[in-house]
Order: structure tokens, then sequence, then C-alpha cells
């Protein structure tokens, strides 16, 4: 899976060269200490993006203060060049696995068809039309016939799946992703490799919390090097580098040179630490 190249660009879903994703002076604390301070960042138009950065660097909450789940202390969040509240329903949302109540009683369908209420509201009974775009949804991330199969019941990976076809049904024009690739076996890996490219083949933006430093390159074309602070910003090619990731994690050097020389080789992985 190393030879997995980021995903090819096409012009994006709203105005031209309008950023996906804007946040400007971005600060978010959790009892009076600050997670993010100050934070401004304009993704691309379309295409994947990484957010890399420590643990407690505040990657996580960044996502749920652009979505509103976290209060913000301050900033300014714009989707398409829209205020978040008149664009939310342009934006899908993969939340990480550990945050999740598997012991909900619903199926992979049941959850995958959550990605089409906002667009019929959610005290309305679901089309079959609906019920079958969710369906094509499981079918995309390969659980077709697991569609009947309580969450539960599910492995990692296929409970990962399932998620990511909930956020797929929606059809959003932009995706938050937290660690969509933890815990999954390599196969599921390669699989959301695939629709992640297609999606932004399709025009479409991809924003994705990522901890493997040896595969950021591979997957994603542009990075957010985040550390409460953001440290640096832009084109993978130009902003992974050594000397930033040195400013993002503290000095740990030695691994980082390792991780990012593994990652340009197309070597074995060396996961930098995941977090928040």
């Amino acid at each position: 899976m190393n030879d997995a190249a980021p995903a090819a660009m096409r012009s994006p879903p709203g105005p031209p060269q309008v950023p996906a994703l804007a946040v400007r002076h971005l600060s978010v604390a959790y009892h009076e200490q600050p997670v993010l301070w100050d934070v401004s960042w304009e993704s691309p138009s379309s295409g994947l993006a990484a957010i890399v950065g420590p643990n407690g660097a505040g990657k996580s909450t960044l996502l749920k203060a652009v979505l509103g789940l976290v209060p913000r202390l301050s900033g300014e969040v714009r989707v398409f060049g829209r205020p978040i509240a008149e664009a939310r329903r342009r934006v899908g949302y993969l939340p990480q696995r550990a945050s999740v109540d598997w012991d909900f009683p619903a199926t992979a369908l049941q959850v995958a068809a959550m990605g089409r209420y906002p667009r019929v509201g959610w005290f309305r009974p679901l089309p079959r039309a609906e019920r079958e775009r969710a369906r094509a949804a499981l079918a995309e991330v390969g659980m077709a016939d697991f569609a009947d199969r309580q969450i539960g019941q599910l492995s990692g990976g296929q409970q990962q799946r399932v998620f990511l076809a909930r956020a797929l049904a929606l059809e959003a024009d932009l995706y938050l992703m937290d660690e969509p690739f933890a815990g999954v076996d390599a196969a599921t890996e390669r699989a959301i490799v695939e629709v992640l490219q297609r999606l932004a083949a399709e025009g479409r933006m991809v924003i994705a919390v990522h901890h493997d430093l040896a595969t950021a390159p591979q997957y994603f074309g542009h990075v957010l090097l985040l550390n409460v602070r953001a440290i640096a910003a832009g084109p993978m090619a130009t902003t992974f580098t050594p000397e930033n990731l040195a400013r993002t994690y503290g000095g740990r050097l030695s691994l980082l040179e390792q991780a990012v020389a593994a990652a340009r080789a197309g070597g074995a992985r060396v996961a930098g630490p995941a977090g928040p």
C-alpha cells in the first residue's frame, strides 16, 4: 500500500479557488487550559489534506470546533466562503471509533442511512430511494453483505467502513475525518485510501487527522502541522520537512528524520504519536 499516491484534484464544488475550509484566529480551551490558540488556516478547494501533530496538539479539537461540537473562545469558520451554519449540509464527519457507542442497536444499513436524514429531515420516514442510496454507500466500502449486521458485531475495520459509508451517503463536498486509518487492517486501509482518492478526483475536499508520518506524504497532497498553534501549512512536498516536523514535535528529530526518509523512499512505516 506504500504505492498509493496523492489523489488528483479537480475544480471544487464551490466557487473557483475558494478554500473548502477556512478558520481564522480560532481558539479553544478546556477548563481554562488552551487546546487551540489563534489558529488560522485555509485548506485547498479540493483534494486530500492531513492534520498532523503530537498527542494533545488539538487535532481532533480543531475538527470538533469547526463543526460546533465544542465551544470556541474566538475565531471564525467558513466553508466554501460561507459561515459553517449556512453550509453544514455540505460537510460530512467521520468521528474517532472510540467516541462511538458500538452497543447501540443499529444495523450497518441503519447507520449508513443516517447520512441521508439531513436531506429528508430527521423525523420523517426514509423513502426507499434514500435507503438504496445508503445501501450503495455500503457497497462502495465493501460492506454490502453486512447491511443487516448489528454494528457491535462487526470488526474494528468493518465498523470504520460503515461510518465511512454514512459520511459518503451524505454526498458532502467537504469531509472531516478523525483518524480514519486508526486501528484498521491493511485491507481496510487500502479500501479507505481508494475511496478518499475517488472523492478528491470528483473535486471534493477531504481533511483527515493522521498520525502515520511515513504514509502522510503518500496519501495526502496538503498538510497542516499543528501543535496548539498552526506551525506550518501548505503542499506536502514543501511543508512536510524535518525542520517543520521538529518544530511541531518539539525537537525529536531522529525519529522524524527517519519517518520522512522512510516516506520518501517508500519504506516501512514510522508512526507518530496519535491523539486529540
